[in-house]
């Protein structure tokens, strides 16, 4: 089967609540030697789903400047799409997912802004989704603690 487009994700019931991890890599591009030209392609964000129960990796273009989102902020993806490679092995075979997507957003302000590209400030410059004194962000029922 052949997924040239890949597949359009239905973004909470594939990942669940989404928290930010940090910066994996930068990929750039590379001349027909294999060597860097120094131009980057894309960054690589590692993110904690709750959905998935694992870290997922997803990628954001380079036109996207680099993401200052708090650890732990609930975050959503713009636009995800999903892709595989499958890899045959003595037992079959193993798929390996990947995620690409337009950005990355803190969830309140994905809500508030419309989903516009580099979300992750209110208009006053502050974060929209500020974890408690232990690093976890409140649950959904619980309202946030005062400090």
């Amino acid at each position: 089967m052949r997924l040239a487009n890949g597949i359009v994700i239905d973004h909470d019931a594939t990942f669940g609540r989404l928290l930010f991890s940090a910066l994996r890599r930068e990929a750039y591009e590379q001349d027909m030697d294999g060597v860097s030209t120094g131009v980057l392609k894309h960054r690589t964000y590692d993110l904690k789903s709750q959905g998935q129960g694992c870290m997922v990796q997803v990628s954001i273009p380079a036109e996207v400047p680099l993401l200052e989102i708090p650890y732990n902020a609930e975050v959503v993806i713009i636009n995800p799409v999903g892709r595989g490679i499958a890899e045959a092995n003595f037992q079959g075979a193993e798929a390996n997912w990947y995620f690409r997507a337009d950005d990355i957003v803190i969830k309140t302000a994905a809500v508030t802004t419309g989903n516009s590209p580099s979300g992750t400030k209110s208009p006053d410059g502050k974060s929209s989704v500020q974890p408690s004194a232990d690093g976890n962000l409140p649950k959904k029922d619980q309202p946030a603690e005062k400090q």
